[in-house]
């Protein structure tokens, strides 16, 4: 089950026959153009969004990808900055096309191939290898294998995380971090935990959108409800301190007064009203 939403508000919801949530993005977000004819400028999403195909669309359709990937927060962490043997850390010579390890010997490319997701994705993976390992007084530090050390490298996946990386942590991105653990959770949160909607009543992929469509239903109908009831309470409570602000003498009438406008105004408080 996948949604989005804006100010805890259900936006786009789709359903998927998958048990993870790295391929249900780009046809959510599909979705989502088909409904509103226009494609969000950003799209903020937790480490489970963050792969190559995923970054690759998104950058095609110009949207700006606040989108974590599986180890964004352990690099954000001293012992990862401290290891200079994790293949990220290496140094990279673009021009001649190596990596160098702790020690100065270079890893050569030795080949590349292609790895295909079972979407059908097509990924280019490159093999980069050292040739004098046995011997080296680092080598127990810098890996546990048998024979020279061999890495490999998503160079587009990686550039495609650098640009991620510097957008989640600019001060945009952060204030986005934040944000996404109150919405999605949070509508999660409303409608499997107090609207009790914890598993579908309905067989099929279409009966299942129809059962989730009239909980997203719901709860948007809460949601705008709750806000308008806040809004008319707040406006209400402005305008009863200003009348009782320019009366230096309140009578019972003008407190009856303010009750009766408080209950007209006030749905929840015309309840209590009427009972008493």
């Amino acid at each position: 089950m996948q949604i989005s939403s804006e100010s805890q508000l259900i936006t786009n919801f789709s359903v998927h026959q998958r048990p993870g949530d790295t391929a249900t993005l780009i046809p959510h977000l599909q979705q989502f153009q088909e409904h509103y004819q226009q494609q969000s400028t950003a799209v903020v999403a937790d480490a489970g969004y963050g792969s190559e195909q995923n970054y690759a669309w998104l950058a095609e359709h110009q949207v700006e990808a606040y989108v974590k990937y599986n180890y964004f927060h352990s690099e954000q962490k001293r012992r990862f900055k401290n290891d200079i043997f994790h293949a990220q850390q290496l140094y990279y010579n673009q021009q001649e096309d190596f990596y160098v390890c702790p020690m100065g010997q270079k890893l050569e490319k030795a080949g590349e191939y292609e790895r295909t997701s079972d979407l059908g994705y097509v990924s280019q993976v490159s093999r980069y290898q050292a040739r004098r390992c046995g011997g080296c007084p680092m080598r127990g530090q810098c890996f546990q294998g048998r024979g020279n050390r061999m890495i490999e490298v998503n160079h587009k996946l990686g550039r495609l995380k650098a640009k991620a990386r510097e957008l989640l942590l600019s001060e945009e991105g952060v204030r986005h971090r934040r944000q996404r653990a109150i919405e999605p959770e949070a509508v999660f949160g409303q409608v499997k935990g107090n609207n009790r909607f914890t598993r579908f009543r309905l067989r099929t992929l279409a009966k299942a959108e129809v059962d989730f469509g009239l909980a997203a239903m719901a709860h948007n109908l809460r949601k705008v409800a709750r806000k308008g009831v806040k809004a008319f309470e707040e406006a209400l409570e402005r305008a009863a301190s200003g009348l009782s602000g320019a009366l230096k003498q309140p009578t019972a009438a003008h407190a009856c007064l303010l009750d009766h406008f408080s209950a007209f105004f006030s749905p929840r408080r015309a309840v209590l009203y009427m009972a008493a």
